[in-house]
């Protein structure tokens, strides 16, 4: 998991909001974190320090005169124990008191001591949010390299519609990941990630599609936005989420694809291409929905252009990898199309194997290069197969 053996600080202010912090903390704990939660007098009012402790397995601190039973200085020892400090949901009293550097709470002290990234969650009132002192205040935060998040908008707990809700809990933790785990492997290296499968129109109604999910490159594409690359991904028909920092170009068909990796194939780095691609489409798809009159139905199908076949050929200075879906003989096919589209490496999987293939969480692949050699690896998250590739990216460049 991504945040395995992280230490987060998850700081929590007198906010209606405040009740997110247990899911906060829930999916920090479940992506591998190890989290201590702060909390002001008024937050425990909304909610109770015995709910983060039982989550997060550690003691919640309130006030600053608890008893301590080691010699550390408490807020100190916090601040240093930290990777990340993260503000959860932040009031602008809280904001302005860290802006005005005022250090008067355990949470204002400590988020002074610490040198982690400090991730700031605003949530208050519209007028308050948009008020200029407020925002005032970030614009200082962020000048002194506190990360501030951009509300959401909707329905406020006042009966307001507007800007101020604390972001989604998942979303903090997204973000929270980018501030712990992210690298400068891939810094200043633009990278093209492809994904998910593309569609041919039959009529109106119907398409030619296949079962991916893109899955597999919206892994690849967040851990190379973690490697500190500009990253964009070109993606089929999916319901994913963006991964954050990435971004994203939404095609159907498979000269839909082409379109958009070859606009901008000259000037990547990187190009993955780990999307499922129809092969042949219809010659000639209906304007109108085909009735069904017989029992037959016979469809003319030609080929499409062979994206990556004719990246290899234009191939510059670009780091090419492409993926080898098979059933059968995959190491042998892999490596023929490994050599056939002048790849720098390529991801070669049994989609028939357990834990492998389509609309899974898993993967089991075998990496190819072209000296002939190879690496094996048994089934494990997709995440974590990306980052491997993305090692693997990594090391090529730096060998070229």
């Amino acid at each position: 998991m991504l945040l395995n053996n992280k230490k987060v600080i998850l700081a929590v202010c007198g906010g209606i909001a405040a009740f997110k912090a247990a899911e906060i903390a829930s999916l920090l704990c479940k992506r591998g974190a190890e989290v201590k939660c702060i909390m002001t007098e008024n937050a425990a009012k909304f909610i109770t320090p015995l709910t983060l402790r039982e989550i997060t397995g550690n003691p919640v601190t309130v006030s600053m005169w608890n008893e301590v039973t080691n010699w550390h200085v408490e807020h100190i020892a916090l601040a240093s124990w930290a990777d990340v400090f993260v503000i959860a949901p932040a009031t602008a009293n809280c904001i302005g008191k860290i802006a005005g550097g005022i250090a008067d709470d355990m949470l204002t002290t400590t988020v002074m001591a610490t040198k982690a990234p400090v991730v700031i969650a605003p949530a208050m009132n519209t007028n308050m949010y948009l008020n200029p002192i407020v925002q005032n205040n970030m614009e200082k935060l962020k000048q002194y390299d506190y990360s501030i998040m951009t509300p959401d908008a909707g329905l406020l707990a006042c009966g307001v519609t507007g800007i101020g809700r604390l972001p989604q809990p998942s979303a903090i933790v997204d973000y929270i990941e980018m501030k712990a785990c992210c690298t400068a492997q891939l810094k200043g290296k633009k990278v093209i990630v492809t994904a998910g499968g593309t569609r041919e129109a039959i009529d109106p109604v119907r398409f030619i599609g296949n079962h991916s999910s893109g899955r597999m490159g919206f892994a690849i594409a967040k851990a190379a936005v973690l490697a500190g690359a500009d990253v964009t991904l070109i993606s089929g028909v999916t319901n994913l989420e963006t991964p954050l920092g990435v971004k994203r170009i939404d095609v159907v068909s498979t000269r839909d694809m082409k379109q958009a990796v070859d606009s901008l194939y000259d000037d990547a780095d990187v190009v993955i291409k780990a999307a499922a691609v129809a092969d042949y489409r219809v010659q000639t798809p209906a304007k109108d929905k085909i009735k069904k009159s017989e029992d037959t139905l016979i469809l003319s199908m030609e080929k499409n252009p062979d994206i990556l076949y004719g990246l290899g050929q234009r191939k510059k200075n670009q780091i090419l990898v492409g993926f080898a879906a098979e059933t059968t003989h995959v190491i042998q096919y892999g490596t023929e199309k490994l050599k056939k589209k002048n790849l720098d490496m390529l991801v070669a999987n049994d989609v028939s194997a357990a834990g492998a293939g389509f609309k899974v969480n898993t993967n089991v692949a075998t990496l190819l290069f072209p000296d002939g050699t190879n690496e094996k690896f048994d089934i494990m998250d997709k995440f974590d197969l990306a980052a491997i590739i993305i090692d693997r990216v990594t090391k090529i460049i730096n060998k070229s």
